[in-house]
């Protein structure tokens, strides 16, 4: 089994790169569905956010309040780091179990934006890293998902800059121009990183 780390940026096109992966036969591991599944009401997971952070942060249904959420740890370095010892052990658990039941031999990537800030590069056999232009990740934040342009900053800000990602990354995927281009790329890495099929 090939253990591949994936990540980048917001709006930098992780996603569409994690997408096109699966579409050629990697196991990939999502950990933002995961951080979910992980906090989903009656989890032990989402006790201890509430435990945390208090009621505020759940809705009147007991799920989770993200955007109230959000607007707490996305502007403190200091919350956002009591959220992500709570949540990533846990994601780091069930990404274990998918792994574990991969098929011999299956590439494995673990989709996981936040794998430089939380000190995971060390844990893959590679890491590839998806970057994009600033201006253009601001654009699509804005034009594509509805954010204010201050929301967007302030994800990014949260996050690690493109220099500390290049730094630890084996694969580095530049998504300035189009979608086909980007897939074309990401083909012809994966055909470096897949076991050779008998």
């Amino acid at each position: 089994m090939k253990h591949v780390g994936l990540t980048g940026g917001v709006a930098s096109g992780k996603s569409a790169v994690a997408a096109k992966l699966a579409s050629l036969g990697a196991v990939v591991i999502d950990a933002d569905a995961l951080a979910r599944q992980v906090v989903e009401p009656g989890t032990p997971g989402l006790a201890a956010i509430k435990d945390t952070f208090g009621e505020g942060i759940l809705l009147p249904d007991g799920s989770l309040d993200r955007p109230a959420l959000g607007a707490i740890v996305f502007s403190d370095a200091a919350q956002r780091a009591k959220l992500n010892e709570i949540v990533h052990p846990l994601v780091r658990e069930q990404a274990e179990a998918l792994r574990e039941a991969a098929a011999p031999g299956a590439l494995v990537v673990e989709d996981i934006p936040l794998l430089v800030e939380s000190g995971q590069a060390d844990r893959f056999d590679a890491v590839i890293v998806v970057q994009a232009p600033h201006d253009e990740r601001i654009r699509r934040m804005v034009q594509d998902r509805g954010w204010s342009r201050d929301d967007a900053e302030a994800r990014m800000a949260a996050q690690a800059t493109d220099e500390q990602r290049a730094a630890v990354a084996d694969y580095l995927l530049d998504n300035s121009g189009s979608l086909e281009e980007l897939e074309a790329q990401v083909a012809s890495l994966y055909r470096q990183l897949a076991p050779a099929q008998e």
